[in-house]
């Protein structure tokens, strides 16, 4: 039987369902037991009311077997004619798999010793129209998975327990930070200026007040207002934006934890960046040694340090007193990037990064020594101004995490931003943040600054080798007709 014949099938039931002058689709639920509450305090003869799908069904004759499965677990039902009803078992003749129900009865185990509850009213709650995914064992197309995901989270146990495990993540992340007395804020996802980070935004319009925004690229120069207004300590699990490359690695739309702390620097948050990740894997995994495509992890300290500077000078020459074009001309002497005419210094540093990349250990490494030059918000180190004080958190080869110690000198900070814009092609120009820079001048405290991505410190707790695996809902290519 083709798709078609299936909904048409279902219809057709669902009409009958209407005849009999069943509601298909009432707007109250019945009180009712989780059936994980009901398996928990099982007893033969208790009476339970019980709400989910049906996601198996086998008639014998004057009676029928179904499972019901809600987000807490699964139960067989036995529904019987003379127990039931002839009027009650006719309904649920046509009640078939992704109908969601309610059903009230008594609990028993059959003769091979499975829970079950023998049914006696019956409720429909939703009549689905169209049949769940290859009966029920998952949607094999991937982009299909993404596309519809609500089927895919229907059939796939296990990807269920991936944005579980996603959201225990997060929580763990909120409650470290809070029992150390950060604030949690939200700041604006509309900005006139994109700053914060190198990156294209996407552009929108507010038409009430004629202006041009940028959804932002990163909450960090709002963030450091806050602690220019007083607030010491804040992080905000943020939603951010860049109209970039889609990969396994990079999702346009994505979530970010972002972490800033008055009289502190980026050693601090190094200290900090190894606790919350170590909190957030005892809390969501229970350990903080797993798997990650095949591989080993473990979090345990001391984690490594390499210095930047160093392997960039043994592996392809470059120092950080070189300019763009110089960097670019010792890169092709080694073989890279010999298409590119102009690149800018972040976009080298990409490159440099990208190959490094490939070389890390799985377990995590922290990357010092970035140039100054690529690190415009970030405070230069005193025995050596052409370094930053910066690190990158790698772990499994994934860049998860980046820290400064953050620049407050506003003279300097108009300095690097002018150097900054000086780079930018025509089409990456933007104008200087002024309304940052007056909020320097002002005075903020000496201050550590760290960003953690989300969506990839779920991909090594979930061991999911893309990105897309652990959105919900990521951006696709509109479906080719």
């Amino acid at each position: 039987m083709d798709i078609e014949e299936l909904i048409q099938q279902k219809k057709q039931k669902a009409q009958a369902l209407k005849a009999r002058g069943v509601d298909l689709y009432p707007s109250v639920t019945p009180g009712h037991s989780s059936i994980s509450e009901a398996l928990g305090y099982f007893k033969e003869g208790l009476k339970v009311s019980l709400c989910g799908r049906i996601t198996a069904r086998r008639a014998h004759g004057k009676a029928i077997f179904s499972d019901l499965r809600d987000a807490s677990g699964k139960i067989q039902l036995y529904v019987k004619a003379d127990v039931i009803g002839t009027e009650q078992f006719e309904i649920f003749e046509n009640l078939e798999v992704a109908d969601f129900i309610n059903v009230k009865g008594e609990l028993f185990k059959t003769r091979t010793g499975e829970d079950t509850v023998k049914v006696d009213e019956v409720t429909v709650l939703s009549k689905a129209l169209r049949p769940l995914p290859e009966k029920w064992h998952g949607l094999k197309d991937v982009e299909l998975r993404y596309r519809q995901r609500y089927l895919d989270l229907v059939s796939n146990q296990q990807i269920k327990e991936v944005f579980i495990r996603r959201s225990q993540v997060i929580s763990a992340i909120r409650k470290f930070l809070d029992s150390r007395d950060y604030l949690e804020v939200e700041t604006p996802m509309m900005h006139t200026i994109a700053g914060g980070a190198a990156g294209r935004p996407f552009k929108t319009f507010h038409n009430e007040y004629s202006m041009e925004l940028n959804l932002r690229i990163a909450p960090e120069l709002y963030l450091k207002r806050l602690l220019v207004g007083g607030l010491e300590r804040v992080y905000e699990i943020n939603r951010s934006f860049r109209n970039e490359g889609v990969s396994v690695k990079h999702n346009p739309e994505f979530t970010m934890l972002e972490v800033y702390a008055a009289y502190a620097n980026y050693e601090d948050m190094m200290q900090l960046s190894q606790e919350l990740i170590i909190s957030a894997a005892k809390e969501a995994i229970g350990n903080t040694v797993f798997e990650y495509q095949g591989k080993s992890v473990d979090l345990s300290l001391p984690w490594q340090r390499i210095s930047f500077a160093e392997v960039v000078k043994k592996k392809f020459g470059v120092t950080p007193e070189d300019s763009a074009e110089e960097m670019l001309k010792k890169l092709r002497k080694k073989g890279v990037a010999k298409e590119a005419a102009r690149l800018s210094r972040s976009q080298i540093a990409k490159i440099m990064e990208d190959i490094l990349e490939e070389e890390m250990s799985m377990n995590p490494v922290f990357v010092t020594d970035y140039f100054a030059n690529l690190s415009p918000l970030a405070k230069t180190r005193r025995d050596n101004p052409l370094i930053s004080e910066r690190f990158e958190l790698y772990i499994a080869g994934l860049e998860v995490g980046n820290a400064y110690s953050e620049q407050n000198n506003p003279e300097e900070q108009r300095r690097r931003f002018e150097e900054e814009i000086k780079e930018l092609t025509k089409e990456e120009k933007k104008t200087l943040d002024e309304d940052y820079l007056l909020a320097l001048e002002h005075g903020m405290p000496p201050a550590g600054g760290l960003g953690i991505g989300i969506d990839r410190l779920v991909m090594l707790l979930t061991n999911q080798s893309s990105i897309r695996e652990v959105i919900f809902f990521p951006l696709l290519r509109p479906a080719q007709e």
